[in-house]
C-alpha cells in the first residue's frame, strides 16, 4: 500500500473511533478500516457498545470478500482473547487479510498478543501508524486508565481575562461565547462522565446534558455525577431522566474516581471548590481553559483551595494546544509531571 492510501485509511479509522467515543466503556473506542488489494477503502468499523462486535469485525463485515488479500488499519492492536466476542486477530486471519497496521500495542495483559498471532499466521504486521494521534486522541483516557488504574480527569472551566468565573453577584452565564458553548456540548456527547459538586447544583441547577446545536439531546449522554454532603432538591434538573445520574456523598476525590472505574473519560465541570479539591489531590490530568475577552473585576475565581500555600508549591502545567474558538481562546494543558 502507498503512504497516501494508508493515511486515508488511518483517517477513516480515527474518525470512526471518535464517533463512538463515550459509548464503548469499559472497552476502548477503536476504529478500523479495510483496504482491498487495489488500495481502496472497502470497509470501516468502530467498537460497538459492550457485548457487541469490535471494530475489526465490523469493518470486515462491511468489506465482505473485498477484504481477502487486503490491508487492515486499526487504532489498537487487534485483541487475542475470547470475551463476550471472539478474538479480532482470528477474525482478520479468517478473512484473508494480508497486512495489518495498528497504531498502539494493547497494554491489557488479557487482550495482548494479537500481533504475534497474526505474524504466526503469515500476516505482515506493522506497529506505530498514527500512534501520536491515537495516544492523544480517542484512546487517551482508556490508555490512561490502563497505566494508572483510574479514570482520566479533565478539568474544564471558563473565565475572563482576570481569571474570574462569575461576577460579583454570582452570575456566570455567559462568560464564554456561543462557539465555545457548542464545542463544550459536542465534547460532552463523547464523555463517559461529568462531575459537579452539590454547591453548583444548589446555585445553578445545571442540566449537565449534551445537546445538539438545535437544542435537542445528543444520542449519547454522559453519566452525571454529583459530589458532596449537602442535600440537593428532588426536583433538581440533574435528577431527571434525560441522562443517568450518580450522587456520591463524599468529599474524598479518590473515592469518587473509584466509583467511576468503568468510566475512563471524566470531565470535572463543577465550581471552584470542587476544582480545587481535584487539583489538591493531584487528580487533574488535563485542563481545558476557555478564556473569554472580558474583565469581571470582582466575583469568584475559577479555583479555590488547591493546596498551594507558596509559589514553590505552585501546580505547573505545560501547553499542549492553544486554539481560538469564536471570540474565546481555548488552552489545553497537562501537568508538568506528565
Amino acid at each position: 500500500m502507498t503512504a497516501p492510501e494508508l493515511a486515508e485509511a488511518l483517517q477513516f479509522a480515527l474518525d470512526a473511533a471518535e464517533a463512538v467515543r463515550g459509548t464503548t466503556s469499559p472497552n476502548p473506542p477503536v476504529g478500523a478500516a479495510i483496504l482491498d488489494v487495489d488500495g481502496r477503502i472497502a470497509g470501516v468499523g468502530a467498537t460497538a457498545p459492550p457485548g457487541g462486535p469490535h471494530a475489526e469485525v465490523r469493518a470486515l463485515a462491511a468489506a465482505g470478500e473485498r477484504a481477502r488479500g487486503g490491508t487492515a488499519v486499526v487504532t489498537l492492536e487487534p485483541c487475542n482473547h475470547t470475551g463476550r466476542t471472539g478474538p479480532c486477530a482470528h477474525a482478520l486471519i479468517e478473512a484473508g487479510i494480508a497486512t495489518v497496521h495498528y497504531a498502539i500495542a494493547d497494554p491489557n495483559p488479557v487482550a495482548e498478543g494479537g500481533a504475534a498471532t497474526l505474524r504466526a499466521a503469515g500476516i505482515a504486521v506493522h506497529e506505530g501508524l498514527g500512534a501520536d494521534a491515537v495516544a492523544h486522541g480517542t484512546l487517551r483516557a482508556w490508555l490512561h486508565r490502563q497505566r494508572t488504574g483510574r479514570p482520566h480527569v479533565t478539568w474544564k472551566y471558563a473565565a475572563g481575562l482576570d481569571g474570574r468565573s462569575a461576577a460579583a453577584d454570582g452570575t456566570s452565564q455567559w462568560i464564554s461565547g456561543p462557539d465555545a458553548r457548542t464545542r463544550v456540548h459536542d465534547e460532552r456527547s463523547r464523555l463517559d462522565a461529568i462531575v459537579v459538586g452539590t454547591g453548583t447544583v444548589l446555585a445553578d441547577d445545571p442540566w449537565l446534558t449534551a445537546r445538539l446545536p438545535d437544542g435537542e439531546l445528543a444520542p449519547h449522554q454522559p453519566l452525571r455525577v454529583v459530589v458532596g454532603l449537602s442535600d440537593i432538591p428532588t426536583d433538581a434538573r440533574v435528577l431527571d431522566d434525560s441522562a443517568p445520574t450518580l450522587v456520591l456523598r463524599t468529599h474524598d476525590i479518590d473515592e469518587v474516581l473509584e466509583a467511576l472505574t468503568d468510566h475512563p473519560d471524566v470531565l470535572v465541570e463543577g465550581g471552584p471548590r470542587l476544582a480545587g479539591a481535584f487539583l489538591a489531590a493531584g487528580r487533574v490530568d488535563r485542563v481545558q481553559a476557555y478564556i473569554a475577552p472580558v474583565v469581571l473585576g470582582a466575583g469568584s475565581a475559577a479555583v479555590q483551595d488547591a493546596g498551594v500555600a507558596t509559589i514553590a508549591e505552585a501546580l505547573r502545567f505545560r501547553r499542549e494546544r492553544i486554539e481560538t474558538v469564536g471570540a474565546d481562546v481555548l488552552m489545553t494543558l497537562v501537568p508538568e509531571r506528565d
